[in-house]
C-alpha cells in the first residue's frame, strides 16, 4: 500500500444506495468511514489502475483506502476503495466444498436477489431462472437453504436457493424432456442461421441452428417438430426430428 493508503474492513453494506461503513483504527482508535461502493465507480477506478480490480463488496471484505473531504461537506469519505481479501467469505467457501448445504436470509437490493449466509453475513446474488416464480414479499427475510455453485470461483459465487416454484409450463418442459416428446412448435422469429421456437405457449421458447439449404423455407407461424435434448434451469436446446 501506499503511504495514504489505510487498511479497513467493511462493517456495513447499504446494497440499495451503494455505500458502505468501513472500520478502521488511527492511533490504536477504531473510526468508521462512508465510502462508495458502486460497481461503475470500481470499474473506472480499475481502468485508471487506481485499485487492482473491480468488485461487488461483501461484509467482511479486508480493503484499503484513502481518506478525502466529501465535497458537499466536511466529512471524511472513503475513495479508491480497494479489495484485499475476506477471511469470512474463505471459511464459507471452504465450509462448501466440503458439505454444499448452507443457511442464510432472502434479501432484495437494486431489485435483485441475494442471500445473506446466517453466520457470516455474506452477501450471495441468487441465480434466477427465466421459469422461476419470484420470491414473494412475504418470503423476504425469511430463513432459506442454498448451495454455491462452483465455490471454487469465490469471486463468482453464486446462491442456488433449495426450493424454487416454477411457471407451469417449464414443469411442462421438464415432463416432455423426461418423456423424449416430440413438441410441434411454433416459429416465431427466423434469422440467418436460427429458428426461435415457442415450445410450450409463449413461455418456453428455444433456439433452433438450421441449415443454409433450408434459410428460404420455414416463416414464422410454421411449425417444426423437436425434440429437447438438455434441460436446466437457464438453458433449454431442442434437435430437429
Amino acid at each position: 500500500m501506499g503511504k495514504s493508503e489505510i487498511l479497513g474492513k467493511i462493517a456495513f453494506i447499504n446494497h440499495e444506495k451503494k455505500y458502505a461503513m468501513i472500520e478502521y483504527e488511527v492511533n490504536g482508535k477504531k473510526k468508521t468511514v462512508r465510502g462508495s461502493i458502486d460497481i461503475k465507480l470500481q470499474k473506472d477506478l480499475k481502468e485508471k489502475k487506481l485499485i487492482d480490480k473491480a468488485h461487488h463488496f461483501m461484509m467482511g471484505d479486508m480493503v484499503s483506502f484513502q481518506l478525502k473531504l466529501a465535497d458537499k461537506n466536511d466529512k471524511m469519505v472513503a475513495v479508491n476503495i480497494n479489495y484485499l481479501y475476506n477471511n469470512a467469505l474463505d471459511m464459507i467457501i471452504n465450509k462448501a466444498t466440503i458439505n454444499n448445504n448452507l443457511k442464510g436470509y432472502l434479501k432484495v437490493a437494486d431489485d435483485k436477489f441475494f442471500v445473506k449466509e446466517m453466520e457470516s453475513y455474506v452477501f450471495f446474488p441468487v441465480d434466477i431462472s427465466p421459469w422461476q416464480v419470484l420470491p414473494t414479499i412475504e418470503e423476504l427475510n425469511e430463513p432459506v437453504l442454498f448451495s454455491l455453485d462452483h465455490p471454487e470461483k469465490k469471486d463468482k459465487a453464486i446462491a442456488i436457493l433449495n426450493k424454487v416454484k416454477y411457471i407451469p409450463e417449464y414443469n411442462t418442459a421438464i415432463r416432455l424432456f423426461k418423456e423424449k416428446s416430440i413438441i410441434e412448435a411454433l416459429i416465431y422469429k427466423v434469422t440467418a442461421h436460427s429458428l426461435y421456437l415457442n415450445l410450450v405457449g409463449d413461455k418456453v421458447q428455444a433456439k433452433l441452428p438450421v441449415e443454409k439449404s433450408t434459410l428460404s423455407e420455414p416463416k414464422v407461424g410454421d411449425k417444426v417438430p423437436v425434440r429437447i435434448i438438455f434441460l436446466s434451469h437457464k438453458k433449454i436446446a431442442v434437435e430437429k426430428v
